[in-house]
């Protein structure tokens, strides 16, 4: 299916994909469903094109541009966008930026990066998809949610009290680098004095 009929849409998160070690296809796919404008860096940039993914702009060294200045006819219309492997993140939150993306799902960055983004989250709303895991932002201090039976991750400042309300009870504890935990079935409330991430596995 060719996507270059579609309008898009900037509502639409754009799917950032800066590691596709830990992905399949099927992870990435749910996210492309409406078309959204799709960032790629050089290094998994081969993968993401054999998955037969329309991309839009691909972040690489100048070197990588010259040597690859077919791939704007073949995947046209795309555009390079020069950054090193160091800078890829932030230069693509900054593309984002520019033109008025307010969402992005950053697909195969490392949670550990969670950090990183704190400053960018007023501007952005923000997922991490790292592996099977899918990690989103909580940036009022509060958060509720229906959860099936399963077992979720929280991310944020070690040491950072949360406070965990379920069918369990309450539960007060602090953050340690990534706290995992068991969620009965029903509504889990989540309180922190911060910004914290919540974790779910993608089935």
């Amino acid at each position: 299916m060719s996507s270059h009929h579609f309008v898009k849409d900037q509502q639409e998160p754009a799917v950032f994909i800066l590691d596709t070690a830990e992905l399949s296809f099927e992870t990435v796919s749910p996210l492309l469903e409406w078309v959204p404008t799709v960032l790629v860096g050089q290094e998994c940039l081969e993968t993401v094109l054999s998955w037969g993914i329309k991309v839009d702009v691909i972040l690489a060294t100048e070197a990588f541009q010259k040597d690859n200045l077919q791939l704007l006819e073949e995947q046209y219309p795309v555009k390079f966008l020069t950054a090193s492997p160091e800078n890829t993140l932030d230069e693509g939150l900054q593309y984002l930026l520019a033109t008025k993306h307010p969402a992005a799902h950053l697909v195969g960055l490392s949670h550990l990066k969670h950090v990183d983004l704190e400053g960018k989250l007023e501007l952005f709303d923000l997922t991490i998809m790292d592996g099977d895991w899918k990690y989103y932002p909580v940036k009022g201090g509060k958060f509720k949610k229906w959860f099936a039976e399963s077992t979720i991750q929280i991310l944020g400042k070690e040491g950072m009290p949360v406070e965990i309300s379920n069918e369990n009870g309450k539960l007060m504890l602090p953050l340690v680098y990534l706290s995992q935990l068991e969620m009965p079935e029903g509504i889990t409330e989540i309180a922190g004095k911060g910004i914290f991430w919540v974790g779910e596995e993608v089935s």
